[in-house]
């Protein structure tokens, strides 16, 4: 697989890292049920991950977002103009849904060449050939899509999202159905979109992926901003809870008698295989003091590693809460 055809025509767009999409505290009601409650945020250049359970209210802004539906209060703007019934706009906004929307009885080629007809695209076939490679589904273009797998559906619904060489990807669960390879040539893809100064909106349950791709992060959480930012910014910002580290020595139950006597720590488990579980609300003091402690009593230790240092940590203490 190759991305470096990547059409260059959006490159450099918006540099200045100034907000490309602001949402200013924005509410969506639906009767008396509330799925987007007073949230504000802003939107750069770059891989920004929405993450939150099901029913958060991810898809309810991004469809905010897109001008597919309207706010209730507040306020949205992309480039500085509402999206909301602006046919212009769309023109520089690709917008992937989660719902797999396709013809199955439509070859790939046709179908991606459909869309980019709604989009007012010249040149229909040279678009659609480039966008299809870009995906690497040349050799299936001429197939019927519904002989495809759902992760070559998937892709081949990415290319009729950048058949136009939008500005702004919007995509909602895109890796659903794709295999390791696809994820890969997925995430290289996406970066090289952000690099070219573009702006990507990527909502996903696979927290790894997103750890892995996202400059920022923003959680959604009963229809409110749990937090935005960098994920281990915002792990180190919540202090209230301890962190998790394991730690492999040669004698455990000696380590463990002397670690609870820091202050550092709060509680210490011996796993079944010997190794400790040690709770810390100041890991960086937990840090400086494991080796003094262990080579003062001459325990060798094998390995130390964090439990929690990962979004789905961040996430999973953000919905309890």
């Amino acid at each position: 697989m190759t991305t470096d055809n990547v059409n260059s025509a959006s490159t450099n767009k918006n540099q200045s890292g100034e907000p490309v999409i602001r949402v200013n505290h924005v509410s969506r009601w639906f009767g008396n049920v509330v799925s987007v409650s007073d949230v504000t945020f802003d939107i750069r250049p770059g891989i920004t991950g929405l993450l939150g359970p099901n029913g958060a209210g991810k898809t309810t802004l991004l469809r905010m977002i897109t001008g597919l539906a309207a706010v209730s209060d507040g306020s949205i703007t992309v480039f500085g103009e509402s999206a909301r019934e602006n046919s212009e706009l769309y023109r520089r906004i690709g917008v992937m849904s989660e719902h797999e929307t396709v013809y199955q009885f439509m070859k790939g080629r046709d179908f991606v060449k459909m869309m980019g007809s709604l989009r007012g695209v010249r040149n229909l076939d040279v678009a659609a050939d480039r966008a299809i490679n870009l995906v690497d589904l040349a050799s299936a273009a001429m197939r019927p899509m519904g002989t495809y797998s759902r992760g070559m559906r998937q892709r081949m619904r990415l290319a009729a999202t950048l058949v136009h060489d939008p500005e702004i990807l919007i995509l909602d669960e895109p890796l659903n159905g794709a295999d390791p390879r696809q994820r890969v040539h997925f995430q290289k893809l996406l970066r090289q979109f952000a690099d070219q100064g573009r702006t990507v909106v990527l909502s996903s349950h696979i927290l790894e992926e997103v750890e892995q791709l996202a400059d920022t992060v923003l959680l959604i959480v009963n229809g409110k901003l749990a937090a935005s930012g960098d994920f281990h910014a915002i792990r180190a910002a919540l202090d209230e809870r301890p962190y998790h580290v394991r730690v492999i020595a040669d004698s455990p139950r000696e380590l463990a008698s002397a670690l609870v006597k820091l202050e550092s720590v709060e509680a210490v488990n011996i796993d079944p295989d010997g190794a400790l579980v040690v709770l810390s609300k100041n890991v960086r003091d937990l840090q400086i003091e494991l080796p003094r402690l262990a080579q003062t009593a001459s325990i060798r230790v094998r390995r130390v590693e964090p439990l929690d240092d990962s979004l789905e940590s961040v996430f999973g203490y953000l919905v309890e809460r």
